[in-house]
C-alpha cells in the first residue's frame, strides 16, 4: 500500500486539496482490537446514556456543518446547494434515530399469560465494519454509522478513497464528543484497505456501495457466518402514464434523475412514457435539461457539477458511445461541455433505444436519462422489471387505482407515486434483487443492526 491518499478536486483539473495516510495492516488491526475491547462497555451502556453522545454530537455538527459542506463540494463535485441540503438532512437523522431509539431499543413484552411474560430484547452484534461511498460523503457516514452505534455495536469505519478528507473531518467531529475509546474508529484507503478491514475479527459488516463488492463482502461475511447490511446499485425506472400533470411530473423526473450529476444509487434512471405523451415529455425535459448550469460546485448558481473521478466519465461517455453506435438519437447533451476544467459532462437524454445498450442493461451514474416509450400497462411494468436492480421506481399519474397496483408489481424496495417521497421518519430504505440486502433507516433499520433475544420470565407467584 502506499502511505498517502491524495484528495483531488473534479472541478479543478485535479487539484490536490490535501493528504490522509493510508491505514498500514496493523493499524487496521489496532483498530478493530480496540473496538472489540470497547464492545462490552458499550453494550451494557443504557440506551439513554449512548444517546447523550449523539445529543453531544448534533452541537458539534451544527458549528462545523459549513465546513462539510465545503469540503465535500471541494471533493466530490457536489454543487454547494447540495452539500447544503446534506448537512441539514445529517442533523435530521442524527436527531431522528435518537426519537426511534428511545422507543425501539426498549424491552418489548412479546406475549404475557398468568404465569409468565416474553420480553423481546434488542442487543448489538459487536464490532461492525462500515464501508461507504462517496457520492454523499456526510450523509453516508451518518445512515450508515448512527444506528450501528445506538443500537450498542462498537464501529470501525472506511470512508471511500475519493472523498478521505471529509471522512478525516468527521472523524475528528467524532473524536470532538469524546466517544468512549474503540467505540468509534476509522480506517483509511481504497478497497485493498476494506479488504483488510473486512478480514479481521468483526462481527458485522455493513456496506454502502457497488453491487460487485457488495457481493463479494457478502460471501465473505458467508465463510465468517456473520450479518451484513448490503446496499448496492440501482437502475430507478420512472413509468409516466398518459394522463400524468406533465408540467410536475417532468420537472420531478429531473430532479430525480439529475440530483448530484445524476450519481445517486436510488437515482430515476430509466423513463418509461405512454406513446400518446412521449413526443411531449421528451420535449420538456429537454428544455428543462438545456437550461440546466454546468460549473464549479462552490458556485451558488450551479445545478450541475463534475463527475468524481475521470473513470467514471470514460465510463460514462463508453455507456453513451455504446448506445450512439447502436442507432440512439441524442435529444440532448451526449458530449464534455467546451470551456470548463474538469471531469464535466452535459446533461443527456437519449431516445430510439433498444434493450442490448448499455444505458440500459448497466447501472448509470452520471447524468444521462434514456428514455423509451410503451403501450400498455403490462408492457410498462415489464420494462420497468428487466433489469437486475431493485433499488426504486417512480409512477407518474392521476388514476390512484392503477398506480398502486403498477406498484405492487414492480420490484423494488421504494416507490414513490407522483412528487411524493418515500423518504420520511420511520422509512426503511433498501433494495430487491441486486440492489441488496437488509434495510437502513427507521425501525427496520435498528432490527437490522441488532440480535433479537427473547426471554421467558415468569409472573406472579414465584
Amino acid at each position: 500500500m502506499s502511505d498517502k491518499l491524495v484528495s483531488t478536486n473534479p472541478a479543478k483539473n485535479y487539484e490536490a486539496i490535501g493528504e490522509v495516510d493510508i491505514s498500514t495492516e496493523q493499524e487496521i488491526k489496532d483498530k478493530v482490537g480496540r473496538a472489540q475491547k470497547a464492545k462490552l462497555v458499550w453494550k451494557e451502556m443504557t440506551v439513554e446514556k449512548r444517546i447523550s453522545y449523539f445529543e453531544k454530537l448534533m452541537g458539534v455538527y451544527k458549528k462545523r456543518k459549513e465546513e462539510v459542506a465545503q469540503l465535500q463540494s471541494m471533493e466530490m463535485g457536489k454543487p454547494i446547494k447540495e452539500s447544503r441540503d446534506d448537512v441539514d438532512f445529517d442533523l435530521f437523522t442524527i436527531e431522528n434515530n435518537i426519537r426511534i431509539a428511545r422507543e425501539v431499543l426498549k424491552p418489548k413484552v412479546l406475549d404475557e399469560t398468568e404465569s409468565q411474560r416474553n420480553v423481546l430484547y434488542l442487543e448489538p452484534h459487536g464490532v461492525i465494519a462500515v464501508i461507504v461511498p462517496w457520492n454523499f460523503p456526510s450523509s453516508n457516514f451518518f445512515i450508515s454509522c448512527v444506528q450501528v452505534l445506538l443500537a450498542g455495536n462498537t464501529v470501525v469505519f472506511k470512508h471511500s478513497e475519493e472523498c478521505p478528507l471529509t471522512g478525516k473531518l468527521l472523524g475528528e467531529i467524532m473524536g470532538e464528543v469524546g466517544f468512549p475509546d474503540g467505540v468509534f474508529g476509522q480506517v483509511f484507503g481504497d478497497g485493498k484497505v476494506g479488504d483488510v478491514l473486512t478480514d479481521q475479527d468483526i462481527d458485522g459488516i455493513h456496506f454502502t456501495g457497488s453491487t460487485k463488492v457488495g457481493r463479494y463482502l457478502y460471501e465473505k461475511a458467508a465463510s465468517k457466518f456473520i450479518p451484513t447490511v448490503l446496499e448496492m446499485g440501482g437502475s430507478s425506472p420512472g413509468i409516466i402514464f398518459p394522463d400524468a400533470d406533465l408540467d410536475k411530473m417532468c420537472a420531478h423526473a429531473c430532479s430525480e434523475r439529475f440530483l448530484a450529476c445524476g450519481q445517486v444509487c436510488c437515482a430515476l434512471k430509466r423513463l418509461i412514457v405512454h406513446e400518446d405523451v412521449f413526443d411531449e415529455v421528451v420535449e420538456r425535459i429537454k428544455k428543462i435539461v438545456e437550461s440546466m448550469k454546468i460549473g464549479d460546485s462552490l458556485d451558488e448558481k450551479t445545478d450541475i457539477g463534475p463527475l468524481v473521478t475521470k473513470r467514471q466519465l470514460d465510463l460514462l461517455i463508453e455507456q453513451v458511445q455504446d448506445a450512439k453506435d447502436k442507432g440512439a438519437t441524442v435529444m440532448a447533451g451526449g458530449d464534455i461541455p467546451k470551456g470548463l476544467n474538469g471531469v464535466f459532462y452535459k446533461p443527456t437524454i437519449l431516445t430510439n433505444l433498444t434493450s442490448d445498450m448499455k444505458v440500459l442493461t448497466e447501472e448509470v451514474f452520471g447524468p444521462v436519462l434514456p428514455v423509451v416509450s410503451f403501450k400498455t400497462e403490462a408492457e410498462a411494468i415489464k420494462l420497468a422489471n428487466e433489469t437486475i436492480y431493485g433499488l426504486s421506481a417512480f409512477i407518474y399519474g392521476k388514476n390512484l387505482k392503477q398506480l398502486q397496483r403498477v406498484a405492487s408489481k414492480i420490484d423494488a424496495g421504494q416507490i414513490s407515486i407522483n412528487d411524493t417521497s418515500y423518504f420520511s421518519d420511520n422509512s426503511p430504505f433498501g433494495g430487491y434483487k441486486m440492489s441488496g440486502i437488509g434495510r437502513n433507516s427507521g425501525e427496520i433499520g435498528f432490527y437490522e443492526v441488532s440480535q433479537k433475544k427473547v426471554v421467558s420470565e415468569p409472573v406472579g407467584k414465584s
